[in-house]
């Protein structure tokens, strides 16, 4: 697959120390941030399950990409010691953090407060 075309299909954005506060902290309604870094394989799995959660869920929840490697500011504010790391926001605090990559029908047990 081309990375035009990976893009194409890619539906999470990505977010980094300059945006945080606006994609995250000041965000209306649940922001679920992907801690990842490029060379992570795990990372490299999850991404388009998470890909497909937000483009079936669009209006409940955000799923925004932050890289560990560029942003290591936020990686260690939030205490991000191994990745896939997904954090989920509300209202600027942290509600729900899951570890590691898991299948989709997981992530949405894990997230199904947020998904209704």
């Amino acid at each position: 697959m081309t990375s035009e075309r990976r893009r194409k299909r890619m539906t999470a954005k990505a977010t980094s120390s300059s945006t945080w506060d606006q994609d995250v902290l000041q965000a209306e309604g649940p922001v679920l941030v992907d801690f990842w870094a490029e060379w992570c394989g795990p990372c490299r799995m999850v991404s388009p399950v998470l890909d497909q959660i937000q483009s079936e869920h669009p209006d409940k929840i955000t799923v925004l990409k932050l890289n560990v490697d560029e942003n290591p500011d936020l990686a260690m504010k939030y205490q991000i010691t191994s990745i896939p790391a997904m954090k989920v926001f509300s209202g600027g605090e942290v509600e729900t953090t899951i570890i590691g990559a898991k299948p989709k029908f997981a992530l949405e047990k894990d997230l199904a407060a947020y998904l209704g």
